[in-house]
């Protein structure tokens, strides 16, 4: 898609003159280093297209589109040092390149400046922008907060984890696209519409990223291949096998997720197994299917040409069908 690598072009460009490091060195060398490792810039592009897709020049959303990216970074930073990740994107996690402190607090330092972008927009956008990043970046620490403490339950049902990745990943996703939506300047209701279409889109792409956790190519995934197995997170994968299996194959895999041995390579065969033979592998699969088409109904809704619906279906098409 042509138009999206115009975006991201222009992003990236943006995201460089933006980012260039200043003293102290320790404090902005990381923050350079984690947002110059790539990824997909989900989040940005989604918020220079729908403004574009609106009716306004998409170079208006660049600082709305920078905050997110500075934003989602900052929370990864601050993950990996909770979840003890050695890679991010195939490189070392900021808090082993540097240490714990250093990235505490380059991190903290990302979600201000997020907030100081929005600074360069006046009155009634401002104030929208500025309200709905607020809202967004509680919720996303209230999934962060489901998700530390699923890990210590036994008890975690499939509507709360799907609660969990909706406010830890999907409610950022329909932020990104609502500013846009802000800054051209629509109706509430449509805003709202495209919000509802982002996060959709959201709750199927973090269930794929957990598909992928497990089942994933090593070579282009980017990061540890089984990590969510090592660190006993109980995806969609883990709660659907818990809920299909036999009591002997539950009682075994909850097991499996209570022990962290030191060579993890049978752990995360026999887990991966399971889901397999479950039949979890599959089921999110076609969950994934059905958050995808449930977004995509919501574009019928938008007072926007077919060849705009169109090219939001095609790119949302493009994310379910990756591999890394």
């Amino acid at each position: 898609m042509q138009i999206v690598e115009t975006y991201r072009t222009a992003f990236i460009s943006y995201l460089e003159l933006k980012t260039k490091e200043k003293e102290p060195l320790n404090l902005y060398e990381p923050i350079s280093y984690i947002l110059g490792l790539g990824g997909k810039r989900l989040r940005p592009l989604l918020t220079l297209m729908t403004t574009e897709i609106f009716g306004t020049d998409y170079r208006k959303a660049l600082d709305a589109a920078l905050a997110i990216e500075v934003f989602h970074n900052f929370s990864l930073v601050h993950d990996d040092i909770m979840d003890d990740a050695p890679l991010r994107r195939g490189s070392l996690t900021v808090h082993e390149k540097w240490d714990i402190n250093t990235a505490i607090l380059s991190g903290d330092a990302m979600l201000i400046n997020a907030y100081q972008l929005f600074e360069n927009y006046e009155g009634e956008v401002f104030r929208s922008l500025a309200k709905l990043f607020s809202k967004t970046a509680i919720e996303v620490c209230e999934g962060q907060q489901y998700d530390v403490d699923f890990e210590t339950r036994d008890d975690v049902t499939i509507s709360e984890y799907l609660k969990m990745i909706e406010y830890k990943t999907a409610v950022l996703v329909g932020a990104a696209m609502k500013m846009g939506a802000i800054i051209a300047n629509v109706s509430e209701n449509t805003q709202q519409d495209i919000y509802e279409f982002g996060k959709n889109l959201g709750i199927a792409f973090q269930l794929q990223d957990d598909y992928l956790d497990a089942f994933g190519d090593p070579e282009t995934f980017g990061k540890q291949v089984g990590g969510d197995i090592i660190e006993n997170k109980k995806t969609f994968l883990y709660l659907t096998s818990l809920a299909s299996v036999t009591k002997q194959e539950a009682k075994e895999l909850e097991h499996l997720f209570s022990i962290q041995p030191k060579d993890v390579t049978d752990k995360i065969s026999t887990v991966k197994t399971i889901f397999l033979n479950s039949g979890a592998a599959e089921q999110t699969k076609k969950e994934i299917a059905m958050y995808t088409e449930k977004a995509f109904q919501v574009l019928e809704k938008l007072p926007i040409s077919e060849a705009k619906k169109m090219l939001l279906k095609k790119f949302g098409e493009s994310l379910m069908q990756r591999e890394v």
